[in-house]
């Protein structure tokens, strides 16, 4: 465990090992204590909702110091597939593009329904090359929820580039734990909910200029307005100019469990946070005979390996029919030597 990540260890209080961040990760102490003055004032009526809704503005702050870009091209929103669903407006008719053939849903479905839009999948690794032969976009993820494949960014980013295709990047299975440059790609989306450790209902999409002068915020309200408590009420349209355009009205309580957990990836650092991870899973591929891999996630062909874990009260997943188990700050190297005592015992 590296150093960085041992000294903020306290934070979080699983009652056994789980190794599931890839469905949801586990809050830490701040994030939960959050939430849960929040929720009591709420009980309360203590207070009046502006002070929750700051939550929202700093977390989106932190996504954006995340993935290394100015705040301002920034939106935010409940969901990936919402945000999705919005910016694949800036496709024109008759575009064509790739995506992964294991994409995971919320990506593909804002895309294949779209009608309009020419969508042929390909296999993960050869998106780069699908690019370069011909693409008006590409929608991917940064990291495969199904098997834990790392896509190689530097080669789609580069393809992007040369051939002028529109990259729409949803990192929510990467975001917390692998270091991204938010200004590789046209949109890097993700939901907070798995390696950003916060409730759901948080979601986040920083967004090119090209982009955002295309795109229709079809789901503008108060929120995506020039001046959010000058716009409750009548006309004229009067949307903000910057990504905020494109946010939808934050649920409170969500937002004030992410802050605190967003401010708390940066502290300790994705740079560690990326070293402790993916040497636990590393460990846990070589327990399995596996070579390693670039990955916190693991995805392996352990007959009856989910079953052995939940009757040891091992929280993992299964995907595919395969055994997943994804590692994050709040495991160590005991809890992968139990998993495959478990496992191989």
């Amino acid at each position: 465990m590296t150093a960085a990540v041992e000294r903020f260890r306290g934070l979080w209080e699983p009652t056994g090992v789980y190794c599931n961040t890839a469905s949801f990760g586990l809050p830490p102490r701040p994030g939960w204590e959050a939430l849960q003055n929040a929720l009591a004032d709420w009980h309360a009526g203590r207070t009046s909702w502006e002070g929750w809704g700051e939550a929202t503005e700093t977390a989106r702050a932190s996504f954006a110091r995340l993935v290394g870009v100015p705040v301002e091209r920034v939106a935010v929103g409940a969901t990936v597939s919402e945000l999705m669903g919005c910016v694949v407006t800036a496709l024109p008719a008759g575009a064509r593009v790739v995506v992964p053939d294991i994409e995971f849903t919320s990506t593909l479905f804002p895309v294949l329904v779209q009608e309009r839009l020419e969508v042929r999948t390909v296999p993960a690794d050869r998106l780069a090359d699908a690019i370069a032969d011909g693409a008006d976009a590409a929608a991917f993820s940064a990291v495969q929820m199904a098997t834990g494949e790392v896509a190689d960014l530097p080669a789609v980013a580069a393809a992007a580039r040369s051939a002028g295709t529109l990259t729409l990047c949803d990192a929510t299975q990467a975001v917390g734990w692998l270091p991204l440059d938010g200004f590789a790609f046209d949109a890097v989306l993700g939901h907070a909910y798995k390696w950003l450790m916060s409730p759901r209902g948080s979601a986040f999409a920083a967004v090119s200029d090209r982009l955002l002068e295309h795109a229709v915020p079809h789901s503008a309200g108060w929120y995506a307005g020039d001046d959010v408590h000058k716009s409750y009420f009548g006309p004229p349209l009067r949307l903000a100019a910057s990504a905020r355009r494109l946010d939808t009205s934050p649920a409170w309580f969500s937002w004030m469990g992410t802050a605190p957990a967003l401010a708390l990836v940066e502290e300790i650092g994705v740079g560690a946070i990326h070293r402790h991870d993916v040497a636990l899973a590393n460990r846990f591929r070589a327990g399995l005979g596996l070579e390693p891999a670039a990955s916190a996630i693991v995805s392996a062909e352990v007959p009856g390996g989910f079953d052995r874990l939940q009757r040891a009260g091992i929280v993992a997943a299964e995907r595919g029919g395969r055994l997943r188990t994804s590692w994050h700050a709040y495991n160590d190297e005991a809890d992968v030597d139990r998993v495959l005592d478990v496992l191989t015992g």
